[in-house]
């Protein structure tokens, strides 16, 4: 088992947390990460860019002028590529980006992003996060307290008052478990991470 210190929002050690090595201390797999977050970015584009070929602008159907004898150069229609206003070449047109990446692929990619994140002790535990109502100030504190910056912050289930407390800081977002995801946990330089998230992750990957 991995030991990690486990403090409180106050960034004060209270104690320490057993992390499972089947999820927290697995061999890094870069490549599965890689591929992961490739397909994920690619999943997340909405595919509806178009532009008019020269097929398809209207007008242009009459030659400008004639082929020879006007001393200009050779032209077929006004919606040529080279014409302004004319069609693009190999103009974009909508598609699909989607990748479809294996579920044991996933879980591996997923493994190894937490398992980076407490090799390179970017990883904070803390005992709880709980505020009476949304407070950026105090969110600040305890981010001041660890020393965080751009960071990601999860919690076993959706909260209102720490989602509004973190929404305006820049560079913080709030996840729950359930939306925790390779790209996230990599994209931020710290990750902190509640008691009971702890618990709901090795529930759900071990």
């Amino acid at each position: 088992m991995l030991t990690l210190d486990l403090f409180s929002k106050e960034g004060q050690k209270v104690g320490d947390i057993q992390l499972n090595e089947n999820i927290f201390g697995v061999e890094i797999n870069a490549d599965a990460m890689h591929q992961v977050v490739v397909a994920q970015l690619a999943n997340k584009r909405q595919g509806t860019q178009s532009a008019k070929t020269r097929a398809e602008v209207r007008g242009g159907g009459i030659k400008p002028w004639r082929q020879k004898g006007t001393g200009r150069a050779r032209q077929g229609s006004i919606r040529a590529p080279q014409w302004i206003h004319g069609g693009i070449v190999f103009a974009p047109k909508p598609r699909d980006y989607r990748m479809s990446v294996p579920k044991t692929m996933r879980r591996v990619a997923f493994k190894s992003a937490l398992s980076a994140k407490v090799a390179e002790n970017e990883m904070i535990v803390i005992d709880s996060l709980e505020f009476d109502s949304p407070k950026t100030k105090a969110m600040l504190e305890v981010l001041k307290a660890f020393d965080a910056k751009k960071t990601l912050i999860v919690v076993e289930k959706s909260d209102e008052n720490i989602y509004k407390s973190a929404r305006n800081i820049p560079g913080v977002q709030v996840s729950p478990v359930n939306n925790l995801n390779v790209y996230d946990i990599l994209k931020y330089e710290k990750f902190i991470v509640t008691k009971d998230a702890v618990s709901k992750i090795e529930e759900v990957y071990i």
